[in-house]
């Protein structure tokens, strides 16, 4: 059995117990989330699933956990290693032909629609960083005060120099980065060729720009996650995630900021996970390789097939996607829920009982051998291996063959718990009533017009409604799709 939970800490490289900052059993997590000005794609989720599986395990390990993950829409370069460029977010609005804040909107609903299609559970709080411009403002003048940062050309930057420690996340030196880091872009503001921008100074035709002691500007990417999350979960942050692509520089240079200002190292353990690739090359927009989760929905593939298969590779590993893969998560996936139906079609359970279920020493050691593979660095394969293991044992009673698999599909989430939910709810209310298909298109034009008048609470109201038929709902280019979600 496992003696606690355990993650593999990207600044101390090595694998730590986890434990609160504090004695108390709430773990404070922020996780770096998704800059609104384009899809994500599947390589991305693969990046949010390694918090919602950190989150998941850590509530399954009794933890109480808050988490905290941004939304960038100001900001980002379309070059942040160099500083250069236009922001993205306003490259698409004069692509598309929209506002900044109209952009930002559409995508930030497009992501949450498609961590939904992957069984990603929502944070508890998503802040936005055009939303906190004065605790970033409030950030940079500290810095400034205490000697880290300097006003040049109207732009504020950090001074890498005054932290010796600088590059201990990402094993960079300064030597190292003065031979060729951001040297390649050459800023005569700049002390050093090292240094990165906190506040940038706006052009005439910047459209979106804040006023500040500096005049008109807007924050550097790094600035916000600081702020944030010293705003929302002080200076105490347990586990921060994010992709191995964000290493360098972005946590770098948020632990500068951040040390800068407390003084200390406020994050315990940064987790981060490596790359989705497909046809060897990491999955990206600019690569031409990368695919959405509505596309995988589009060839009749269950979108929690793709957690599968994510699943099925240790997080710090990197996993190549392809359609044969795929597929072939597709039919474990399918092998594993009919396993789980067969058994809970004749079984009593019901939803209250899962946690209360009597277990047998034999049902005790599986749950103790998958424990120990969650809590062992994620080992979400091994966990996967004794899923089917458990299911496939004809000695384990089907109520805790059941039991067992609910629970640990609370970790997992490959969809047992919403069959089971199916079947508890048809057992205590007798059927579902069934909607047509007219009716359906009929709420979804309802729901398009509340949207366009900008009516979210209706919109939302209206999708939760198709929900409850076991209607789910993807927003494309080309209009919003809709599915019958399968019974698990």
């Amino acid at each position: 059995m496992a003696k606690g939970m355990s993650l593999f800490n990207t600044l101390t490289r090595s694998v730590e117990s986890l434990r609160p900052a504090d004695d108390s059993r709430t773990l404070h997590i922020y996780s770096c989330g998704p800059t609104v000005y384009r899809y994500v794609h599947i390589g991305n989720l693969r990046t949010f699933l390694l918090s919602d599986l950190v989150v998941r395990a850590a509530r399954y390990a009794g933890f109480d956990v808050y988490h905290v993950m941004n939304i960038t829409d100001v900001g980002h370069l379309a070059d942040e290693v160099f500083e250069r460029g236009e922001d993205k977010i306003l490259l698409a609005a004069d692509s598309e032909g929209k506002s900044p804040a109209e952009i930002a909107h559409f995508y930030e609903a497009a992501f949450f629609e498609d961590i939904a299609a992957i069984g990603i559970t929502k944070a508890d709080l998503y802040p936005k960083a055009s939303e906190h411009i004065p605790q970033m403002i409030q950030v940079i003048q500290k810095l400034l005060d205490r000697g880290h940062a300097y006003l040049s050309g109207g732009n504020v930057y950090f001074d890498v120099t005054t932290l010796p420690e600088y590059g201990k996340l990402s094993g960079n030196t300064l030597d190292a980065l003065r031979a060729g880091h951001r040297g390649h872009s050459y800023d005569p503001n700049k002390r050093h060729p090292e240094d990165f921008l906190l506040w940038r100074k706006a052009t005439p035709r910047r459209l979106v720009k804040f006023d500040s002691p500096w005049g008109e500007g807007f924050p550097g990417w790094h600035i916000e996650c600081s702020a944030m999350s010293l705003h929302h979960l002080g200076e105490r942050i347990d586990i921060h995630t994010g992709g191995q692509d964000l290493i360098f520089p972005h946590h770098e240079d948020e632990i500068a900021q951040t040390v800068g200002v407390t003084g200390k190292h406020v994050v315990k353990t940064w987790v981060h996970g490596a790359h989705l690739s497909m046809g060897g090359h990491k999955m990206a927009k600019s690569k031409f390789n990368d695919l959405r989760a509505v596309q995988i929905c589009e060839r009749g593939i269950d979108p929690l097939a793709f957690r599968y298969l994510c699943l099925t590779a240790r997080y710090r590993k990197q996993l190549n996607f392809s359609w044969d893969a795929l597929g072939a998560a597709a039919r474990a996936l399918t092998r594993l829920r009919d396993r789980f139906e067969e058994a809970a079609s004749e079984t009593s359970l019901n939803q209250e009982s899962i946690d209360t279920c009597e277990l047998s020493p034999m049902a005790v050691e599986y749950e103790a051998r998958f424990t120990e593979a969650v809590w062992d660095d994620l080992d979400t394969p091994r966990a996967l291996e004794i899923v089917h293991r458990m299911l496939e044992d004809a000695n384990l009673d089907r109520s805790e063959k059941v039991s067992l698999a609910l629970r640990w599909d609370r970790v997992l989430g490959i969809g047992l718990l919403h069959f089971a939910r199916e079947k508890f709810q048809a057992a205590g209310e007798g059927h579902r009533q069934d909607i047509t298909d007219s009716e359906i298109r009929s709420l979804i034009s309802q729901r398009q017009a509340a949207r366009e008048r900008r009516d979210f609470q209706t919109a939302d109201r209206i999708r939760n409604e198709l929900e409850s038929h076991g209607i789910q709902l993807t927003d494309t280019p080309k209009g919003t799709v809709w599915r019958t979600k399968k019974k698990l």
